[in-house]
């Protein structure tokens, strides 16, 4: 959806979110990957889980994270569409692999672990990292590091949230700038 697309991964915890409301704030482009991307499937063929699958592994925490999956045909399509200037996609997926060779750009977004464990305590129980096995999950992928791309640009995610955007933007040429929008 961009001349310019950027990938925003890092685990649950890490901001994601948080960066993609205030790069939206600012007047840019940005897919909610996890929102508006994401499914359950097998991470080899990308075929979704019906939800026999999904139900057999219940609250598997483990099994959810490796199956979550974004439809790859459609982020090739959004990349394709240069109806924006610059686009960033933002969240998680198990499958990046797939596409993460059509992107201008990938950042990380990474915290220590002692803010990672106070970010995660302090979600609500309905939002991903909020319960004990799922922060459990978070905090061992955190520490192993291999779920997520090696060779992004990592962004120190415990600076203030508009530090961070405008680390981002001044690493993809965008400094000092805002997205044409006037209010800024």
């Amino acid at each position: 959806m961009g001349v310019r697309n950027y990938l925003i991964e890092g685990v649950s915890g890490t901001g994601k979110t948080s960066v993609a409301t205030e790069l939206q704030r600012r007047g840019h482009h940005v897919i909610h990957g996890d929102r508006e991307l994401a499914y359950k499937g097998d991470p080899e063929t990308g075929e979704p889980l019906d939800d026999s699958e999904c139900d057999k592994h219940g609250p598997d925490v483990a099994f959810g994270h490796k199956h979550h999956l974004w439809n790859v045909d459609k982020v090739k399509s959004l990349v394709a569409d240069r109806s924006h200037p610059i686009s960033f996609f933002c969240g998680g997926s198990r499958n990046f692999h797939r596409f993460i060779d059509r992107f201008d750009g990938v950042f990380v977004l990474d915290v220590d672990m002692d803010t990672l464990k106070r970010r995660l305590a302090s979600r609500p129980e309905d939002e991903f990292g909020g319960r004990p096995a799922e922060r459990d999950v978070v905090l061992r992928l955190h520490a192993e590091k291999k779920d997520i791309p090696h060779n992004a640009t990592s962004i120190d995610a415990t600076a203030p949230l508009a530090a961070v955007v405008d680390e981002i933007l001044s690493r993809c040429g965008e400094a000092g700038q805002e997205a044409r929008d006037p209010r800024f």
